[in-house]
């Protein structure tokens, strides 16, 4: 009985350790450091109005700058180094709307959004799914893929449920941001010539 006991306990830490919020800023970590992925440190908590206003945020002095914009509720940071690079499009503005409704009505209205990140080569987007849990980690361009973060899941129907709703949900994130990310590289090609 006591090696049983111990089996377990020794699989639920196990399992905490590759499910557990460290392990994932461990693995954000490596590739950031790595050069793979570029991610900002999260806006302030202390904005209050909610608009498409745009938000100026501190850089360290280096030739790629970031301005941030807060759009319905939710922030969508731009990475470039010129002015263009860092203007939000209305097209932009609508497709984040979009993206953000469309997660509560695909995926879980029970949600808290990160910032979406919109950088020259690649978009991520983060949040959680409150009445999991659960932290969702969504990159395209560089780094495509879909990435989850939680600690001690019950690994039942509904999770998996969750699980294929977040895989189905991203290939219509992947699809509608690609997109974005391509028209803002064309606008770049046609502006250098």
């Amino acid at each position: 009985m006591s090696n049983q006991y111990d089996e377990l306990k020794s699989l639920l830490e196990a399992s905490r350790n590759m499910l557990g919020k460290n392990n994932l800023k461990e693995q954000r970590d490596t590739l950031r450091s790595a050069g793979l992925i570029k991610e900002q440190e999260d806006a302030p908590d202390n904005i209050e109005m909610d608009s498409e206003e745009e938000i100026e945020m501190d850089t360290e002095p280096t030739e790629d700058k970031q301005r941030t914009y807060r759009v319905s509720g939710g922030l969508i940071t731009l990475h470039g180094k010129n002015k263009q690079q860092l203007e939000l499009s209305t097209e932009e503005k609508t497709a984040f709307q979009e993206t953000m409704d469309d997660f509560v009505n695909d995926v879980s209205d029970l949600s808290d959004f990160g910032k979406l990140n919109m950088y020259p080569n690649n978009v991520d987007w983060s949040g959680k799914v409150i009445d999991f849990d659960l932290e969702f980690y969504f990159s395209i361009g560089e780094n495509n893929g879909v990435y989850i973060n939680g600690d001690m899941i019950k690994l039942d129907e509904n999770l998996v449920e969750l699980v294929n709703k977040l895989t189905s949900y991203y290939e219509k994130f992947k699809s509608k941001w690609a997109k974005l990310l391509s028209q803002r590289k064309k606008t770049a090609n046609v502006d250098v010539e």
